[in-house]
């Protein structure tokens, strides 16, 4: 890349390829409790063990992606995970019963963990050196908008077809489709399959170099998953609010839109650590403001908070991990940090359904707190350190 700015042709087409991912899959995230609970009679543990199987594939799937990207071409990798991905959204609609839904549910994850990281890497790649750190902030946004609007498009969705969840499930199928077209679009310098000289080690799959930052990650990550998972049944159920979830999302991708532009600019001027810090003690303070207040003003204003502190959190532990990664593994360095993500919400779903059953939401709540102090606790008495001591650029 020889122009020094972030919003190229083939960044833009990345982004907004990342941006129908995640939108298509937010579609139906938040409405899956209410719908397994509604159409099979799936109780709250019966739910959290039922979607925790596609987070466990996308976990597993990560560290072979990260080797897949680094070593054959990234947008092959890309175009076929992205395919199967986009594809797998029809297994839902035929499934007639709870097993083959999670089946189905399960099977969605590995398309879902490999394209997420060979998009994450083709983003890095497709960014001048100059301006990689401010990109990958920008990057986030396409999830962070996603998030919010996938949501709120789902509930008037499900309104306009009379609470048809089907409508949603093909929705997200042509959407996915729409996504695949785009990053096909995307120009890369070809880059062959290069097989490993030596024998593999643990490394290629997992940047051991970043085990620090990837305890961190994966507390943050298990307080997000419990909240994101369970807010919709439980202002139902709980604060009796129908229609919340696309205001709490809203609220949740304000806080993280303003913190991605303002955290962006601290990225550029390689603030990383500062960003991380600023970041993880205001989502702190929003996780205890969603356990303490069991009320509507705790329901949205807790979600800005963790929003405003994510969008400064997280970018910057990518960052981390890439800066700490050889320049030939940065699918690798990619697919560490996704797979810190992926097994904090995958135990913060099953936790976070086991305590909603046996002792009610506000303990699940508590609990989630709970593991997001014992992150920040130790990014500062261990990741903030390490990697200053370790980071390459």
């Amino acid at each position: 890349m020889t122009q020094d700015r972030v919003w190229t042709g083939n960044y833009l087409k990345i982004w907004i390829g990342n941006f129908l991912i995640y939108f298509s899959f937010m579609l139906i995230v938040p409405l899956l409790p209410l719908y397994l609970n509604e159409t099979f009679g799936a109780d709250k543990e019966t739910i959290g063990f039922a979607l925790a199987g596609y987070t466990v594939m996308a976990l597993a799937i990560r560290p072979f992606s990260g080797y897949l990207v680094d070593s054959y071409p990234r947008k092959a990798v890309l175009m076929v995970c992205y395919f199967l991905f986009a594809a797998l959204f029809g297994g839902y609609l035929i499934a007639g019963s709870l097993t083959m839904f999670t089946i189905f549910r399960t099977l969605h994850g590995a398309p879902f963990g490999a394209t997420t990281v060979a998009a994450n890497t083709v983003a890095i790649d497709v960014l001048s050196p100059g301006c990689r750190a401010e990109g990958i902030g920008y990057y986030g946004l396409s999830n962070n908008l996603a998030n919010v609007l996938g949501p709120v498009a789902a509930i008037y969705v499900l309104q306009a077809f009379d609470g048809n969840f089907k409508a949603l499930l093909w929705l997200s199928l042509v959407i996915s489709f729409i996504g695949l077209v785009v990053d096909s679009t995307i120009k890369l310098p070809r880059r062959d399959f290069v097989p490993e000289k030596k024998v593999l080690s643990l490394d290629r799959f997992f940047l051991l170099k970043g085990w620090p930052e990837a305890i961190s990650m994966a507390c943050f990550a298990f307080s997000y998953g419990v909240i994101s998972t369970y807010v919709a049944i439980y202002g139902k159920e709980e604060l009796g609010m129908e229609e919340g979830t696309g205001l709490f999302f809203t609220f949740l991708a304000i806080g993280l839109i303003l913190s991605r532009l303002t955290g962006a600019k601290g990225l550029k001027h390689n603030r990383v650590s500062h960003n991380a810090s600023v970041g993880i003690c205001i989502s702190l303070c929003g996780y205890c403001l969603f356990a303490a207040l069991h009320n509507p003003i705790g329901y949205y204003l807790a979600p800005f908070v963790i929003g405003l502190g994510n969008g400064h959190m997280y970018p910057a532990l990518q960052t981390m991990f890439i800066n700490l990664a050889e320049h030939n593994k940065r699918g690798t360095a990619n697919s560490s940090t996704l797979t810190a993500w992926d097994a904090g919400v995958g135990l913060g779903i099953l936790a976070g359904g086991l305590a909603a059953e046996r002792v009610g939401y506000h303990c699940a709540f508590w609990v989630a707190f709970a593991i997001n102090a014992a992150g920040v606790a130790h990014y500062f008495l261990q990741t903030r350190s390490h990697f200053e001591r370790n980071k390459l650029r």
